[in-house]
């Protein structure tokens, strides 16, 4: 049985990954990003779900409470083609001013 990856993010950063062998859907709006965030994580299939920094930003409040929930799929952000936004918090980055601990 192998990981199944899942990546939502602008067309670019979706057509990447599927050379990669990964299936995934470009969005365009929060509508977009949300149903197939849905979507990912009730298909029961998909163990890592791949989400650009810009579409994790559109639907920020979904993203965190999913990562705090500790459920499958797990959720994992990388830079849009546009590389990273400017004075985005990462979980990393939550957890060490939470804990005070560098992880």
């Amino acid at each position: 049985m192998g990981v199944e990856f899942f990546v939502i993010g602008d067309e670019e950063v979706v057509l990447g990954f599927r050379f990669a062998g990964a299936d995934g859907i470009p969005v365009y709006n929060r509508a977009g990003a949300l149903e197939a965030f849905r979507r990912a994580t009730t298909a029961g299939d998909v163990k890592i779900l791949i989400l650009t920094e810009q579409v994790s930003a559109m639907i920020e409040p979904e993203v965190t409470a999913w990562q705090f929930d500790g459920a499958y799929p797990l959720v994992v952000e990388v830079p849009g083609i546009e590389g990273h936004l400017e004075n985005r918090r990462s979980l990393v980055d939550a957890i060490r001013e939470a804990v005070g601990v560098r992880v």
